[in-house]
């Protein structure tokens, strides 16, 4: 069905948001020095950066995934004071200034802190290590993960489970051979926006993993300490980030028309 066209006042609208959020991004590949991406990406820090955030987001993705399905599928069945509960502290993340989430860790996990002082004991110290970093960035990208699995979940037929279950499938069979299959772009995609949410953590991860070169000095980092010094080198690495995050939201966005779609 074809909706009727929207007032030009809304256009407008639109047109002005479009320019508010597209002016900044043409800015800064206006301002890269395009001839010097290749050496100033290729210099030791920023190789150490890349390979780094690379490397704590897809573990971080995978740790979203293999924490927040489980959650999703408890959330999407439930409907009680508990749930939520539980939704709202699912979210939370989401909307915590990324420095009051890194303080959080710091002061739960960090050596002196109510569970890290226990495990510093043991010789165990997660502060300012790689896994802090891996850490900050599943505490921020997760509920990202869940959320758009629990959506997801809440639009798919409860008919077709509950026909496997009749025919004598147990619930891990049900939830392997139907629940997984229809949720597959959910999934995929929202893999995909905790992986872009974790390549862009900054505030979390500087405040509970600090900054050191090779070991949790992520890409943001390094371009927020490259920003006065070398501006040339900043912008290449935000070159990155930006061909990366537009990306894997195009890759969202076909998803979730795809599975729109394929309800339909």
């Amino acid at each position: 069905m074809i909706r009727p066209p929207l007032p030009r006042w809304v256009r407008a609208g639109a047109l002005l948001a479009v320019i508010f959020l597209g002016v900044p991004i043409i800015g800064v590949l206006v301002r890269i020095p395009w001839a010097e991406v290749p050496r100033l990406l290729s210099a030791p820090a920023s190789l150490d950066a890349l390979g780094l955030s690379l490397a704590t987001c897809l573990a971080a993705t995978v740790a979203s995934v293999l924490l927040g399905l489980p959650l999703a599928l408890v959330l999407s069945r439930g409907t009680g004071r508990v749930t939520v509960a539980l939704r709202t502290l699912t979210a939370l993340p989401m909307v915590l200034p990324p420095v009051v989430a890194g303080l959080a860790l710091l002061v739960t996990l960090g050596r002196r802190g109510v569970v890290g002082q226990h495990l510093s004991v043991l010789g165990i110290e997660i502060g300012f290590t790689t896994l802090a970093v891996v850490i900050a960035q599943t505490f921020v990208s997760m509920p990202y993960f869940v959320v758009s699995v629990e959506a997801a979940l809440r639009g798919t037929d409860p008919g077709l489970e509950r026909v496997a279950s009749q025919l004598g499938a147990g619930p891990t069979t049900v939830l392997r051979r139907v629940t997984l299959p229809l949720l597959a772009p959910a999934l995929i995609g929202g893999a995909t926006m905790a992986f872009a949410r974790a390549l862009g953590e900054f505030g979390a991860t500087l405040t509970f993993a600090g900054s050191l070169q090779g070991r949790t000095r992520t890409l943001p980092l390094e371009i927020y300490l490259l920003r006065e010094s070398d501006t040339d080198a900043a912008l290449a690495l935000a070159l990155v980030l930006i061909v990366v995050a537009a990306t894997l939201m195009a890759l969202t966005t076909w998803l979730t028309r795809t599975s729109a779609a394929a309800r339909a």
